[in-house]
């Protein structure tokens, strides 16, 4: 069953300036994923986190958590729907005045759980996010990562069916960040929890995601499994945002080599492993089949999630027919390939 759908939802904001976040989004989050929403700033992605936590209302559309149009509830139905989302910010938004437990017991304190129970629900979190030691320490006493482990044990207090994250890990350095990842892809692991993550840095959606919706001026532009968002991406906008992840820059003159081929017709390959493939030897039995020269000019393999992919641009010469055996050889082995140059 979905967790989340959103249809037809838009939303303008009215001011000196009428600014359009959300233009007609249709979104599905099925229970239990790690789903990946990323845009550059002012995409839209902040303003569709609160239309799915009831603090936006949208102009149109409806947005359904478990079966339910939040939209139409009243104000205390919407109070209590809250409490089953959890939310994580970039700014940490911990009080200073309160302790590392002080600051994770607050939600359960607003809604009256007694004492004892709080004590036991606090150390069975900060034990979770690795915090024990600092249940008695103050926010400023922290340091970025620590801060956010408490920010997540705070979201889940109440023990939510969804988490947002609204770009949790952007103000962290890289190991903080994905020290922060891995706790939540356990906390989604263990828990079977449904996580919305909110972001504009595609490493962040490669290391842990299982599906991504990428967000432009509004609208979702692209949306489908992260490896193949990745690996195959279909609108410019993703293009854009996986450009220094993946894609490969060529030099002006490697394309003016190829077109200058001289007496051996010469092209330029880009093959995309994905999956038991990686770690295949293509190439090697290629060569072993076909009479043409390789060179590789280029390789990377790399994993999303748990899935490896591989990048490799590879300069083939030989006679035309020998290189048409080859390219069909390549497409055999179930590899995606494209001619960046043919000479």
């Amino acid at each position: 069953m979905a967790v989340i759908q959103l249809i037809d939802v838009s939303k303008t904001f009215h001011g000196e300036k009428e600014i359009t976040a959300l233009q007609n989004i249709n979104l599905t989050i099925p229970d239990g994923q790690i789903f990946g929403v990323i845009g550059l700033s002012g995409a839209g992605k902040s303003t569709l986190v609160r239309c799915i936590n009831g603090l936006e209302k949208p102009d149109h559309g409806q947005v359904i958590v478990n079966g339910v149009d939040i939209n139409r509830l009243s104000t205390k139905e919407l109070r209590e729907m809250r409490k089953k989302i959890g939310m994580i910010f970039q700014h940490f938004n911990l009080l200073s005045s309160r302790t590392v437990a002080g600051n994770v017991a607050f939600p359960l304190e607003l809604v009256g759980m007694n004492k004892q129970d709080i004590k036991q629900r606090v150390e069975e979190l900060l034990s979770l996010v690795g915090l024990t030691d600092k249940a008695h320490v103050y926010p400023h006493q922290l340091s970025g990562g620590q801060k956010q482990r408490v920010g997540i044990a705070r979201a889940l207090a109440n023990q939510p069916q969804v988490l947002l994250s609204d770009e949790a890990t952007s103000a962290l350095d890289p190991e903080t960040t994905q020290s922060v990842l891995h706790l939540l892809a356990e906390i989604n692991q263990r828990m079977g929890l449904t996580i919305i993550l909110i972001t504009h840095e595609m490493d962040v959606i490669q290391s842990i995601c299982d599906h991504v919706a990428v967000i432009e001026q509004g609208q979702i532009v692209e949306c489908g499994p992260v490896i193949e968002v990745f690996t195959k991406p279909q609108s410019s906008a993703a293009k854009r945002l996986i450009h220094g992840s993946i894609n490969v820059q060529l030099p002006r003159d490697l394309l003016e080599r190829v077109a200058m081929s001289g007496q051996n017709k010469r092209v330029l390959l880009k093959l995309s492993f994905t999956g038991s493939t990686t770690h295949e030897p293509v190439i090697a039995s290629m060569l072993r089949t076909c009479d043409v020269q390789a060179n590789i000019l280029f390789g990377r393999i790399d994993q999303i999630k748990s899935i490896p992919f591989g990048v490799l641009l590879l300069e083939v010469s030989g006679e035309p027919e020998e290189i048409e055996r080859c390219m069909r050889f390549i497409a055999d082995q179930q590899v995606e390939m494209e001619v960046i140059a043919n000479g």
